[in-house]
């Protein structure tokens, strides 16, 4: 595995933010969602899932950093595939064997203890659990980083996602009603496995929320500009008006002008306390020109100050 600060862009001083901040871009671009049975983007999103797992972790990262483990998690010099410690393993002697000659012995009492604690490190290291007495030491299993992105509909009333693990799996995560872009989902018990009896890790999904070409989001509230025609402003006029749950009919009240804001309420974003939608009226012109219309300004007589703007 390649060096998980090349891999998600970011310098050896970058903080949390900025580490978070290339992994939600580089996971959003590379998503499997987004490359239908591109094995390649899938093999780079379990990378960057990986490096961003490592470097998200204060442990993992401090230990990381001073040379402790490699970028895939594991001690140097271990190799899993070999089951144990590569040639010149840390521990010295011979032959990759860490109990071998010039390297560390271990006496235990009776009751199945070991001497200086040493036993605890070394299961530590080998990602195992230690034995005290017969029983093993219950261990949580590794949490899982994903991330996911929803359109501004789901975000506002929920859904179901197919998420691909760093591990490769692929699980449905319930998308909860009004989940805000940048939130951090919690999916307990579907991490790595526990070990010695523990719990299993968590998945931590990141949600980012795509932007509705016309609608903005303001807490639970919704805001949005709605054209209407000069002849609706004026005499006023019952308008359609589009809501994440249908269109609705909203009442333009007679001289309406541009800026001008109607309430729609219950309209914005579900859930036990749902927002309101705000609706911003913007008097707009017909692209054509209107001969009518014209010859009519032409004759009005104006009788209230026509200058509008600052003097």
């Amino acid at each position: 595995m390649r060096d998980p600060y090349d891999i998600l862009g970011v310098s050896k001083s970058a903080g949390e933010a900025e580490i978070k901040k290339a992994f939600r871009a580089l996971a959003k671009k590379h998503h499997p969602d987004k490359h239908q049975g591109d094995k390649d983007a899938q093999k780079k999103f379990q990378e960057i899932s990986g490096a961003y797992d490592l470097l998200s972790d204060k442990e993992k990262r401090a230990q990381y950093d001073a040379g402790a483990i490699g970028p895939d998690g594991n001690p140097r010099g271990f190799d899993p595939r070999a089951g144990g410690f590569r040639q010149g393993n840390p521990f010295g002697g011979g032959g990759g064997n860490p109990f071998g000659a010039g390297g560390f012995k271990f006496s235990f009492d009776d009751h199945g203890g070991d001497a200086g604690g040493f036993q605890d490190i070394f299961a530590e290291m080998m990602g195992g659990a230690r034995r005290t007495g017969r029983q093993a030491r219950s261990q949580k299993g590794e949490d899982f980083a994903a991330a996911v992105t929803v359109s501004f509909e789901e975000a506002a009333n929920g859904g179901t996602r197919r998420v691909v693990l760093q591990n490769g799996e692929q699980i449905d995560v319930k998308i909860p009603v009004g989940v805000k872009d940048g939130q951090t989902i919690r999916v307990k018990g579907r991490g790595g496995a526990g070990r010695g009896g523990g719990a299993n890790g968590d998945i931590l999904l990141t949600v980012a929320v795509a932007a509705h070409p016309f609608m903005t989001r303001d807490g639970n509230d919704i805001r949005m500009d709605l054209p209407v025609t000069l002849q609706e402003a004026v005499l006023g006029a019952k308008v359609p008006v589009p809501t994440l749950t249908g269109a609705v009919s909203l009442s333009v009240p007679p001289n309406a002008n541009t800026g001008t804001v109607l309430r729609l309420k219950g309209k914005g974003i579900g859930g036990s306390h749902p927002g309101d939608l705000y609706v911003r009226l913007v008097v707009t012109l017909p692209d054509q020109p209107d001969e009518s219309l014209k010859r009519f300004l032409e004759g009005w007589q104006v009788r209230y100050d026509p200058r509008p703007r600052i003097r």
